[in-house]
């Protein structure tokens, strides 16, 4: 496995990569803070992916009645995230990738004065805010559906989407799902959750085993989706509804903020409209 590699982008943004994990960051502020973040963010880099295969056996392992017991910083993040949700079947892979970006961030604002910053990792995006600063953060399912806007004022510091088509194997049919939450991992577990949720049970939908398409995936024998055909009305309405019920019961239970729900070209908004804004497509 080569090492972390390290490369400025064409207009200034600041791209880490290291085998799977591929990061793009961004801090805002005198060029002597953004340079002295990059180098933090470059330095805790170094070791993140060898601790995480270090720990890859508990991490694939779904949470049960104990905490899981792990070493590193990035490892007990997603075991954190995930914990709430241990009721349902979830692994701490669950929130790798938002749990990478909230320990980035964490390290590049260390003793920095930021006006705003990002870390993002694949679309699971953790950002820092100052007073009177903002981020808007686009959802893009087929082209840009809409708009998460990122103020100091509200308790969101990380979003993550989560789908059948995406970068992870799926148990619903959602083709996405955002949600805002108090960092990145959360967003990344609740995204994960609600994604699942989506889903109801017709023909023209396709599952496999997960293993059968990935002997390592920390789903196992779980049928994932792999296709879905174009589906009756009511067949969108009802796993939308399912999956808008779960995002409203973990709003009521403090772990999300908002979610953006979409299948087929249907949308379902919880939570605070003026972060999610969906556009009619």
């Amino acid at each position: 496995m080569s090492g972390p590699h390290a490369a400025r982008l064409r207009d200034g943004r600041l791209h880490l990569q290291h085998g799977p994990i591929d990061l793009v960051i961004e801090a805002f502020g005198t060029p002597h803070e953004v340079e002295a973040a990059y180098a933090q963010a470059f330095a805790r880099f170094d070791d993140i992916l060898p601790a995480l295969v270090g720990e890859l056996p508990v991490l694939r392992r779904p949470v049960g009645v104990a905490h899981p017991l792990l070493k590193g910083p990035v490892a007990r993040r997603m075991a954190r995230a995930v914990w709430p949700h241990r009721g349902l079947y979830i692994t701490p892979m669950a929130a790798v990738a938002g749990s990478v970006a909230d320990e980035i961030l964490a390290a590049m604002v260390a003793g920095r004065t930021l006006d705003k910053a990002y870390v993002n990792n694949g679309g699971d995006i953790a950002f820092h805010l100052a007073p009177g600063h903002e981020l808007r953060a686009g959802i893009f399912v087929h082209a840009l559906d809409g708009q998460a806007r990122l103020t100091h004022g509200r308790p969101v510091r990380g979003i993550a989407t989560s789908g059948w088509g995406g970068r992870s194997f799926s148990l619903g049919i959602a083709d996405a799902v955002t949600i805002l939450a108090r960092d990145a991992a959360a967003a990344d577990a609740a995204a994960t959750v609600v994604a699942n949720a989506v889903d109801a049970d017709h023909h023209l939908i396709v599952r496999q085993s997960a293993s059968s398409l990935d002997p390592d995936s920390d789903l196992g024998a779980l049928q994932v989706t792999v296709a879905v055909g174009a589906l009756p009305p009511e067949v969108i309405d009802e796993a939308l509804e399912r999956g808008a019920a779960e995002a409203r019961r973990l709003q009521r239970a403090g772990l999300i903020e908002a979610a953006a729900l979409s299948l087929q070209g249907q949308w379902r908004i919880e939570g605070t409209g003026a972060l999610v804004q969906a556009e009619a497509g």
